[in-house]
């Protein structure tokens, strides 16, 4: 069943002749498992992206008490902490699509987690066990943000896929809970079968946890996760999403970026609708339930519970990489 598992990711994956050439190279399967518990680490990097600095990113080194201040962070604004999944960098789409979004106002500091060496593809059950190292440096990261003024009530992690769950890991670093926490499509494959709750994100990681679903049941998590969930466009395969099912699939999971996006910028953009609590729907009966619909995304009134059903009338793909 394990290989069965790991078989069945590569094949999602790998969706172009380039990836399928390069498996018969040795070194594309050299894969890092790290097996230390120091921070910081050369294989994770954080960066800051202000409004003043626009896409060009300045890495923040811990170890310099001064780094957030020589690099344009403003104490007074919201923080936000983005982190990717397997076989992604804080530099690829939709990653940037998120980034931009956030640049697009005025009041946050964007910080972006690249820990690329230790996610890339095919190597996804080393990227499973990097995660534990990954949530502890970004938790020291938390940390100094907070030593320099943030305020965690004005703090969000953002994450996409495994980066989801990295996000609720990082609270197991943490003497205080995190405020927010918003998944986007947590990564379901192995996680789902040998996951324990300090392994995933629940919705005990933060006060609030909201949780994106969109591609349920494939490659994420299924059913209510967090506090409040939205099951997208019944919650497994996009409409934006065209071609064979396995880049359909991928290409759903990567959506949830895209959609909280448009969020980010427009306010009560994405509207949901109160709806049972299975994801993802079956046909076109999504079980709506009586209640006053409430926004998705970035304006999702805190203290809100429960499953939501977002219809998004999107046809658009999400452009990835």
């Amino acid at each position: 069943m394990r290989v069965l598992c790991l078989v069945t990711i590569v094949v999602f994956l790998a969706t172009d002749v380039s990836a399928i050439w390069n498996a018969f190279d040795i070194e594309y399967w050299r894969c890092v498992m790290k097996k230390t518990d120091i921070c910081p680490d050369k294989d994770i990097k954080f960066y800051l992206y202000t409004r003043a600095t626009g896409t060009r990113r300045l890495r923040i080194d811990v170890r310099n008490h001064r780094s957030l201040e020589y690099s344009g962070y403003d104490p007074m604004k919201k923080n936000v902490l983005i982190i990717h999944g397997f076989n992604g960098t804080e530099s690829k789409r939709p990653m940037t699509i998120l980034r931009d979004a956030y640049l697009s106002r005025n009041d946050y500091n964007i910080f972006t987690v690249d820990w690329r060496p230790l996610a890339k593809f095919p190597c996804y059950l080393s990227a499973l066990s990097n995660m534990k190292l990954v949530a502890q440096c970004s938790a020291q990261m938390y940390s100094f943000i907070m030593e320099n003024g943030g305020d965690a009530r004005e703090t969000t992690c953002v994450g996409h896929s495994l980066g989801a769950h990295v996000c609720g890991m990082i609270s197991n670093y943490l003497d205080v809970k995190q405020h927010k926490i918003v998944g986007l499509d947590p990564a379901r494959p192995l996680i789902n079968r040998y996951g324990d709750r300090y392994f995933r994100l629940t919705k005990d990681d933060a006060h609030q946890v909201q949780v994106i679903h969109t591609n349920s049941g494939i490659l994420g998590e299924v059913n209510q996760v967090g506090h409040i969930d939205f099951c997208v466009n019944g919650g497994k395969m996009q409409p934006g999403c065209k071609g064979h099912i396995l880049r359909r699939s991928r290409c759903s999971h990567f959506q949830g970026a895209c959609y909280y996006a448009v969020t980010v910028r427009n306010k009560n953009a994405h509207l949901g609708q109160p709806c049972m609590g299975t994801c993802p729907k079956q046909g076109s009966d999504w079980n709506l339930l009586p209640g006053k619909p409430i926004p998705m995304g970035e304006d999702t009134p805190f203290g809100a519970r429960g499953m939501y059903c977002v219809d998004t009338h999107s046809t658009t793909d999400c452009p990835f990489e």
